[in-house]
């Protein structure tokens, strides 16, 4: 069971051999549905899809963990060529059978699951499986390049999160030198990461196409389900940003040329303590990472606390090594109840913020796997899912100093929270450049684009987004940026939920501001709904407001601004 980890009804289902999983499927197609069977009949359905997903979860995991362990990659594949395509066609029929028993009076908490099933089925082509299967080896593809990646500094081979960890060094030569060898590295891949995506965009093209949609925007906007906002909402969000974000950006900016006594700001000076202080460095190895986050999560909630703890038994990889996947994420995995870590520390301080983003993660997985049966409503919208981490990353944040249970003393403390703040007003403008990006590549480009295009189209957009910081001589590693994202590859249009969440999660600060208790209360209570209820009513439940205006992105970045003012000074 997917919230209690119980025995399945048919423990003799092998997920790697589908010639075990059909029988349960024709079993549910043969059902006959009425208002009494159907809750069983779906508690059945997603017993099964649970068993599946989290076969497939940790044949990601293997694969991720080693990008150059065979046997793994040719587990994931089978599930991908494979066992997914079969499972989608089996949904699809399974979705059918429901929709069409049109008496069944769903409970509350189905009515959202029903909205998602009939747009999920109305968009379904059969024709679109193997093409979608062909998208996820060639994302294995980038992963396999990316995680490959190694640079030589002073002698030592470092993995490109270890080499980052440079760009935190005082002596601006050396930040250089690791900043121009990283970006180097990028760049002996540039034919064969250009080559990669020029193969995926008409896939992707033939996907919208198949469903008879005008454009893969349009396409991805149905997958996606985002019932409650437009791609021109996301133009406006683009244009707020513009307006109430990039002029703080670009204030901070010129505060850290001065404060370096640099003219102009260039890309290797934007991590280093701008008052020349050492980088910060919570931690050495991953199990102080996990002690930290553990004493962290305890000062937000005890509960959180134990649900983290469950996690340091064999559901947390977070340090970096060669030939392991680039990023970090949560995963659920339904049937044990567990989530899962997946991370690349190295020693700094934003492997402590992502320890608190995907910790987020796992409680939202935990709450809404613990109050709905259904593994269809356990997930929620992108965009709120990462109000969860995001939320907790700010929540966490009073508890970072030593005395509260953190890694630092009161200076480094006052840093990291100085650090996080310009982090979001940095981001804010990138996530931006991604999600525009991904508009015009899929509405506006020509349909025969070359590698140069898209080089031109994200030199123009960072030019719109990017500015006060120096790229004179460096316009090759500028324009090829979009090969560093990893969601333009993998995750098509998946990036503009990290700037909508953002705000949501700046709302349940500013809350928390006046009474922690109260914000972290109401987090949870929107965590435990799941996929339940619509993308407005998760936000309000929370305590913020669904909204991403210039009047609500400019009172958001002037909350930023008078915090950073509040902060104690050195």
């Amino acid at each position: 069971m997917a919230t209690t980890g119980t025995t399945p009804k048919q423990p003799q289902i092998d997920p790697q051999d589908w010639s075990t999983v059909q029988p349960r499927v024709d079993e549910l197609l043969a059902a006959t549905l009425t208002q009494e069977s159907t809750p069983g009949w779906l508690r059945e359905w997603s017993d099964l899809a649970a068993i599946v997903d989290e076969a497939y979860g940790l044949a990601v995991r293997a694969t991720n963990e080693n990008t150059a362990d065979q046997e793994a990659e040719k587990t994931f594949l089978h599930f991908v060529e494979e066992i997914g395509p079969r499972m989608e066609v089996a949904a699809q029929a399974l979705r059918r059978k429901l929709l069409e028993f049109r008496d069944y009076e769903p409970p509350a908490d189905q009515r959202e699951m029903l909205r998602r099933f009939r747009n999920e089925a109305d968009l379904f082509r059969e024709e679109n499986v193997p093409i979608q299967t062909e998208l996820g080896v060639l994302t294995n593809e980038y992963n396999k390049i990316v995680g490959a990646m190694t640079v030589t500094l002073d002698g030592e081979e470092l993995t490109l999160p270890q080499a980052n960890l440079r760009l935190l060094d005082t002596d601006r030569p050396r930040r250089e030198e690791a900043w121009r060898a990283i970006q180097a590295r990028w760049l002996q891949d540039r034919r064969a990461l250009d080559d990669l995506f020029l193969k995926m965009l008409p896939l992707r093209r033939r996907l919208a196409r198949n469903a008879g949609l005008p454009d893969y925007r349009a396409f991805i906007w149905r997958s996606y389900g985002r019932f409650d906002y437009t791609p021109d909402d996301a133009r406006t969000f683009h244009d707020a940003i513009e307006h109430a974000v990039v002029p703080l950006a670009q204030r901070l900016h010129a505060e850290r040329a001065a404060t370096l006594g640099v003219d102009p700001l260039r890309p290797w000076d934007l991590e280093v303590d701008p008052t020349g202080l050492p980088p910060l460095r919570p931690f050495e190895t991953a199990d102080e990472l996990e002690e930290g986050g553990s004493r962290i999560f305890a000062r937000v909630d005890p509960a959180l606390a134990r649900e983290f703890d469950r996690l340091r038994a064999g559901s947390l990889d977070l340090a970096s090594r060669p030939n392991k996947a680039p990023g970090g994420y949560c995963m659920g995995l339904p049937v044990t109840g567990h989530a899962y870590i997946f991370m690349n520390a190295a020693g700094s301080h934003q492997d402590v913020n992502t320890i608190l983003h995907e910790g987020g993660h796992a409680f939202h997985f935990a709450a809404a796997t613990q109050a709905n049966d259904l593994l269809f409503n356990q997930g929620a919208p992108m965009e709120f899912s990462e109000v969860a981490s995001m939320g907790m990353e700010l929540l966490a944040a009073p508890y970072l100093a030593r005395e509260q249970g953190g890694f630092y003393g009161p200076e480094d403390a006052r840093r990291a929270r100085t650090e996080h703040l310009h982090g979001i007003v940095q981001f804010l403008p990138y996530m931006a450049v991604v999600d525009a990006f991904q508009h015009w590549l899929y509405t506006e480009a020509p349909e025969d684009l070359a590698a140069r295009d898209l080089d031109r189209a994200w030199g123009d957009l960072w030019e719109r987004f990017m500015g006060g910081v120096e790229w004179g001589g460096l316009e090759d590693e500028r324009v090829t940026g979009w090969h560093r994202k990893v969601h333009i590859y993998g995750y098509p249009f998946y990036y503009i939920e990290y700037g909508l969440a953002q705000l949501g999660a700046l709302q349940v600060w500013r809350n928390a501001l006046k009474d922690q208790r109260e914000a972290v209360a109401a987090y949870r209570r929107a965590l435990a709904l799941g996929h339940t209820r619509p993308l407005p009513e998760l936000f309000r439940t929370a305590g913020a407001r669904f909204a991403f205006d210039r009047q609500t992105v400019g009172e958001l970045m002037a909350l930023i601004s008078r915090e950073l003012d509040a902060l104690p000074r050195k």
